[in-house]
């Protein structure tokens, strides 16, 4: 669950239209360059760490705009049950202003510079980010450190700010797929951290005071768990010095040296049934294990939910969509949409499928899910996998068309493998999986493995648990 906060106004639309790099390469050189030497061509990230730890990672990119911001270890995963929400509701009163600029001032700052700042929180990251004209980056980067270092965190504002959060946890009650992935991680990671959503409960929303935000940022705003990244028309050595201007003073020590570790995170194959028999559409997600941020078994699960994919019935294709789960979505009417899913984090990760249905499709659709499941395990041919590795080099490139998600790349990857791993190596990477890679690593993820299943609305005809548990063994055969 990812929360957006936005302040000031969008760049003006001609500068909008920039695309990245390889996508221009690949535009303009349709027959005399190739895929591999766009990706050879692709600019490369600069990679400093100041003094106290503070890692600056930057990409030219040629765009007439640049995005610029700080990524940090923090996230819902760091809180305990009395503070579970306070990085989200910090999210908030970043905007409320700092010691130097009061909301308005910085509002006044923001606009003027025709700037979009934002923020989210998940449950290991928080970001505060600035898209910006490239010439306005020394001031994206002062506003930014004051921000993360000087925010003003008033009795009032706290209050005020308190009133928001109560309303966006009444709002997010209404997406059912965020509430159906939040009870996912629940049930999944049981009496660990990773169980508590991004947001935390109305309880703590009510409760939470100035002195426990404050407490937050000293606890986890420290340097060496932060990255400032950019990605656009950036000088690399121009955004190390304003680092080192803005940045150097930012803490890398704790107090009684109790620094924040992650307690390890179990999974616990179970279930959570909200069964409402008055809701139209039942909402479903089942999923095992997953493989860790860092775990070379990364590129075959994605290659593996590649070739499950996706499935809403606003799609054209029908029974000739490649997907053999889709194609029998559409001619069985199984369902209103899938999606198959990996969420990774930084010791564990979630493999798994979250759909909507009707009320008389629910045990067709777990069926054929696990059977999708199980036929990655045994009998997946090479032209699923060509197919499969296609789809997600593709994705790969598309969700890079533009500064900002470039930037977003860049501080999430720093953070998680204390470099930004090239575009090229990922393709590497997809492109030497095989059919069999594929059937042995998700035989070790899938195959009899103890799932986790969450239903929500009318869900009567959710198989028992026992009985799903046990498909996750007899499909095979």
């Amino acid at each position: 669950m990812a929360s957006l906060c936005r302040v000031g106004s969008t760049v003006g639309r001609s500068l909008s239209r920039h695309r990245s790099p390889i996508l221009l390469s690949l535009r303009r050189g349709r027959a005399s360059v190739s895929f591999a030497q766009s990706l050879a061509g692709a600019p490369e990230t600069s990679l400093t760490a100041l003094d106290n730890g503070l890692r600056v990672a930057s990409e030219e990119t040629g765009h007439a705009t640049c995005t610029v911001g700080l990524w940090i270890s923090a996230g819902s995963r760091y809180e305990s049950e009395k503070n579970n929400g306070a990085g989200f509701f910090l999210e908030h009163m970043a905007f409320k202003g700092t010691k130097n600029h009061p909301q308005a001032a910085l509002e006044q700052q923001v606009e003027s510079m025709g700037a979009h700042l934002s923020a989210y929180t998940s449950r290991e990251h928080t970001a505060f980010y600035m898209k910006i004209l490239a010439q306005d980056l020394p001031k994206a980067v002062e506003l930014l450190s004051e921000v993360v270092q000087q925010c003003s965190l008033s009795e009032a504002d706290v209050e005020q700010q308190r009133a928001v959060v109560l309303r966006e946890l009444e709002e997010v009650e209404g997406n059912l797929q965020e509430v159906c992935l939040d009870l996912l991680h629940a049930t999944a990671y049981q009496g660990t951290p990773l169980a508590q959503s991004v947001l935390g409960p109305p309880a703590n929303a009510r409760t939470l005071s100035r002195q426990d935000l404050a407490e937050y940022v000293s606890s986890h705003y420290k340097a060496p768990r932060m990255v400032l990244s950019a990605a656009g028309a950036v000088d690399h050595d121009e955004l190390v010095g304003l680092a080192k201007t803005h940045f150097s003073g930012l803490s890398f020590e704790y107090e009684g040296d109790a620094v924040p570790v992650l307690s390890p995170c179990r999974f616990t194959g179970s279930e959570i049934r909200m069964r409402d028999d008055a809701m139209p559409l039942a909402h479903v997600s089942i999923a095992v294990e997953g493989a860790r941020a860092g775990s070379p078994d990364i590129v075959p699960l994605m290659v593996a939910n590649a070739i499950i994919g996706s499935y809403d019935v606003t799609y054209g294709g029908g029974k000739h969509m490649s997907s053999r789960l889709a194609s029998l979505a559409a001619q069985e009417n199984l369902c209103q949409s899938f999606q198959a899913f990996h969420s990774s984090y930084s010791d564990t990760g979630l493999m798994g499928l979250y759909f909507v249905t009707d009320r008389h499709h629910i045990e067709d659709m777990i069926h054929w899910t696990q059977n999708a499941w199980m036929n990655l395990c045994t009998t997946v041919t090479e032209s699923d996998v060509s197919r499969g590795k296609l789809a997600l080099q593709a994705s790969l490139v598309g969700q890079l068309n533009g500064t900002t998600p470039i930037c977003d790349d860049i501080g999430r990857q720093v953070l998680n493998y204390n470099r930004r791993v090239p575009l090229a190596e990922w393709v590497s990477k997809i492109n030497a999986v095989t059919p069999s890679v594929v059937r042995s690593v998700c035989s070790k993820y899938l195959y009899d493995m103890c799932p986790a299943v969450v239903g929500i609305g009318p869900i009567e005809q959710l198989p028992d648990y026992n009985r799903t548990r046990s498909g996750m063994y007899w499909l095979r055969f």
